[in-house]
């Protein structure tokens, strides 16, 4: 049985759960069998595995990671007098985690960055933030307000909708890139706060981060649409920076003689202009 007289955390975990309607954390209500969230959908919006939150529930995992109980605060909605009563329950033990990184992207990267000036270019870290961009990333990414990281500009931007022509091939080829990181370092705490405020503000990521994640590596699309220049097929190409390890160097240029590259050029204009 999932509930006994010797499990009050999971007995609280799944009161605030049926008392959490789908429609406070932005999920449809639907028909359901019982009232609340489901534990996929409390797993999805924390950040972790369903059976991770499952061994919770059932008094399987006593002592959760503070990391752990603070997601599942935000997750639940619990006020401060509710989150305590959490982590009086959880007594989480205490993990060393990585001590929060800001990434930048190294001063020879970035001279080689503005170096290339026929193809955007940009540089981006572990978890999808754009480190920088040269002249012309700028102006084929400046319709964004998000634009600090591809995941962002993917689910949470007005612009991305019709900025990215492929959406729904780039946001599950930016989801499985994310889960590979997240896997790769578990204990980092800025991808479980990057999951956490995709999964509260967009259906559609959380979808995607709580399905079956594809064998292998998945291409990411390289249709784009600008407004100032029209459609663009670009040939998006990733380096892998060796001495600065999880960052990588995007480069997207253009077939020679298409009119994509014509594109470009007009772009690159519009960016010497301004």
């Amino acid at each position: 049985m999932d509930s006994d007289k010797t499990n009050p955390l999971g007995d609280f975990l799944r009161a605030r759960r049926a008392d959490l309607r789908p429609e406070q954390v932005g999920l449809s209500g639907g028909n359901r069998r019982v009232p609340g969230l489901r534990r996929d959908e409390v797993a999805t919006l924390a950040g972790l595995s369903v059976g991770h939150y499952t061994r919770l529930e059932q008094g399987k995992e006593l002592h959760p990671t503070r990391q752990t109980v603070a997601s599942l605060c935000r997750a639940l909605r619990l006020d401060k007098a509710a989150s305590l009563e959490l982590y009086r329950l959880a007594r989480p033990v205490a993990r060393r985690t990585r001590p929060h990184r800001i990434e930048r992207a190294a001063p020879e990267v970035l001279r080689l960055l503005n170096d290339w000036t026929v193809a955007p270019a940009y540089v981006m870290g572990r978890f999808q933030d754009v480190l920088a961009r040269n002249p012309l990333a700028t102006a084929l990414h400046n319709r964004f307000v998000l634009g600090d990281n591809l995941l962002r500009m993917i689910f949470l931007d007005p612009a991305g909708r019709e900025f990215f022509r492929d959406w729904r091939t780039t946001a599950r080829a930016a989801v499985h890139d994310l889960r590979q990181a997240a896997q790769e370092t578990p204990d980092e705490q800025g991808v479980r706060d990057l999951v956490g405020e995709l999964s509260i503000a967009s259906a559609e990521f959380r979808q995607l981060w709580a399905g079956r994640d594809p064998r292998g590596r998945i291409s990411r699309g390289g249709s784009y649409f600008h407004p100032d220049v029209g459609l663009l097929q670009l040939r998006p190409q990733r380096f892998s920076l060796t001495d600065h390890p999880g960052q990588h160097l995007i480069a997207e240029p253009a077939e020679p003689g298409s009119p994509s590259a014509d594109a470009l050029t007009l772009l690159s204009t519009l960016v010497t202009h301004n």
